[in-house]
């Protein structure tokens, strides 16, 4: 009577499709075992050891779990030793995905875009395109003069602008330091403070202001970033790594650019609050000579003191960190 009964129960209508492929099929079953049938001869997969599970989330298809399932519900099946750990697997196929795709993945994109009225899955589906819009793979101004706008004609590849862009950080910092001088009570102290910036001055210049930090073609030690131009943020001063695993390519295209330049290179031990004025505090009592000025130089101006950090994870109170009191002065000649 159980065999009569299913021979005219109502098929179940179920969206059926392959570990590696994106086509679905429509398959009309009446069970597990109907449906395990007609999806392998339809995938032309072997059906001993075969099975299926849930698109959304892995969790495989019993007997009785086929009872329960939607009209239309999106299924994988599997065969021998094959696994699926939901949709997430897509994702890990889509970031696989070598550069020939990319055309494909901007054209799907675009053409979801136009039809999507979710806030929220339009925003997704725009910073995905926008992050597949990447030239970073050139550098002359002549082949992505879209990146160049807005920059001076005088910088001919991205490599020279993004030299410039450190630089002009570094530069700033040299000013705060110099700047400092005017508020120093002390006229003998003022001029030992001057002596002990210049000297940091000339090697800065030296060091071209470290404007390496963010040049790609630079050697790796002495970069930020992968050589193909991407940045990962550092993480808050007080943090190992950055939780949000923030990162950006600056050289991929023109927003980012400039969404780059809201990123900063923090000074673990502040500059304004602790640093310099350590330094002005140093020379009370002391000549330029006996200060180690290379310890300040370091903390001011390189990565042995710098972070660089996402603007979401730059956090602006207080540091509380100090100098180390024993790299201020140098160390006396034991005789």
């Amino acid at each position: 009577m159980g065999i009569m009964f299913g021979l005219f129960k109502k098929p179940k209508l179920i969206k059926l499709r392959g570990l590696s492929e994106n086509k679905k099929y429509g398959i009309a079953a009446r069970s597990l075992k109907e449906l395990l049938k007609k999806g392998c001869k339809m995938l032309q997969v072997p059906l001993p050891g075969s099975h299926i599970c849930l698109y959304e989330d892995g969790t495989e298809v019993t007997d009785d779990y086929f009872k329960t399932l939607a009209v239309n519900a999106e299924l994988v099946l599997l065969t021998k030793g094959q696994n699926w750990k939901g949709f997430v697997c897509d994702i890990g196929q889509l970031l696989g995905f070598s550069d020939r795709h990319t055309d494909i993945l901007i054209e799907s994109a675009q053409d979801l875009l136009m039809d999507e009225h979710s806030e929220k899955r339009r925003r997704i589906l725009t910073d995905l395109l926008h992050n597949l819009k990447d030239t970073s793979d050139v550098e002359e101004r002549e082949q992505d003069e879209d990146w160049f706008q807005g920059i001076e004609s005088r910088f001919k590849t991205k490599s020279d602008y993004m030299k410039f862009n450190c630089e002009n950080r570094i530069r700033g910092y040299m000013k705060d330091v110099e700047g400092y001088a005017s508020s120093i009570q002390s006229a003998k102290v003022q001029r030992e403070y001057k002596e002990v910036v210049d000297c940091m001055a000339e090697k800065l210049k030296s060091a071209k202001y470290n404007g390496c930090y963010f040049v790609r073609k630079e050697k790796e030690r002495s970069r930020l970033c992968t050589n193909e131009g991407w940045f990962s943020c550092q993480g808050a001063f007080d943090q190992d790594k950055c939780s949000s695993l923030h990162s950006i390519n600056p050289y991929g295209n023109r927003e980012s650019r400039i969404v780059f330049s809201t990123w900063n290179l923090d000074h673990r031990i502040e500059k304004r609050r602790t640093i310099i004025p350590a330094l002005a505090k140093a020379l009370q009592g002391h000549k330029s000579n006996d200060i180690n000025w290379d310890y300040f130089y370091r903390l001011l101006f390189t990565k042995e003191n710098l972070k660089l950090v996402h603007i979401v994870c730059h956090k602006k109170r207080a540091h509380d960190l100090l100098c180390d009191s024993r790299q201020i002065y140098k160390k006396r000649k034991k005789i």
